[in-house]
């Protein structure tokens, strides 16, 4: 017999800066497979801002990139239990984006970026928020495959949603843009594309240009 138990979990984030509640934006960045959000948060160095607070959650579930030893990354789900993992990655997001809130008067602008495996991670994630997104950024991934359309489409209807590929990215295939293509054209809001000369990383002109 199959049981399953609920109980306190410690997760661990970075940030751009100590915030001084002062920041009129806020952008939660979601990495991607096997990454740890330390060294995640350093690519971002360039478009640090005094006035922007940029949180680098880390996913909760770990393993060795090779082998049994040496360099660890972190997942933020993987087939088995999946489900399990899509209710613990909200609470998980939902908990940061709350403690962080909790000490604002003025509610800052709140923008999600999504790198890869982040990105999927990041469309189920607002498509259950409480609060409103106004920029998210899917960067070298798509939407999550098992998406509530209507669901998304009631909370993103009024965000600026962009997607970011690289032309030369080893993990995108044409038949993922054919289906990522087709299940955009079902979604009732807006998709702007971006498109850069690279591979699976990120491209600091258009990065800086998106965040300007």
């Amino acid at each position: 017999m199959k049981a399953s138990i609920t109980y306190r979990h410690r997760g661990h984030y970075h940030m751009s800066h100590l915030p001084n509640r002062n920041e009129n934006e806020i952008i939660f960045v979601l990495h991607g497979y096997g990454q740890l959000a330390e060294f995640f948060l350093k690519k971002l160095e360039p478009i640090f801002r005094e006035e922007r607070l940029i949180i680098v959650p880390e996913a909760t579930n770990y393993a060795y990139q090779k082998g049994f030893s040496g360099r660890v990354g972190a997942i933020w789900m993987t087939s088995h239990e999946r489900e399990t993992a899509i209710e613990n990655n909200n609470n998980y997001l939902n908990s940061v984006l709350e403690s962080v809130l909790m000490k604002y008067e003025v509610m800052p602008s709140i923008k999600v970026f999504g790198f890869s495996q982040g990105a999927a991670t990041a469309t189920r994630w607002v498509s259950q928020l409480a609060v409103q997104v106004d920029k998210l950024v899917l960067w070298s991934g798509g939407f999550a495959h098992d998406l509530n359309i209507t669901q998304a489409g009631e909370k993103l209807k009024k965000t600026e949603v962009i997607v970011v590929l690289g032309d030369e990215d080893p993990m995108i295939t044409d038949e993922s843009i054919q289906k990522q293509n087709e299940f955009i054209a079902t979604l009732p809001f807006e998709v702007t594309r971006v498109e850069f000369k690279g591979g699976h990383d990120l491209d600091l002109p258009t990065l800086r240009s998106i965040f300007a």
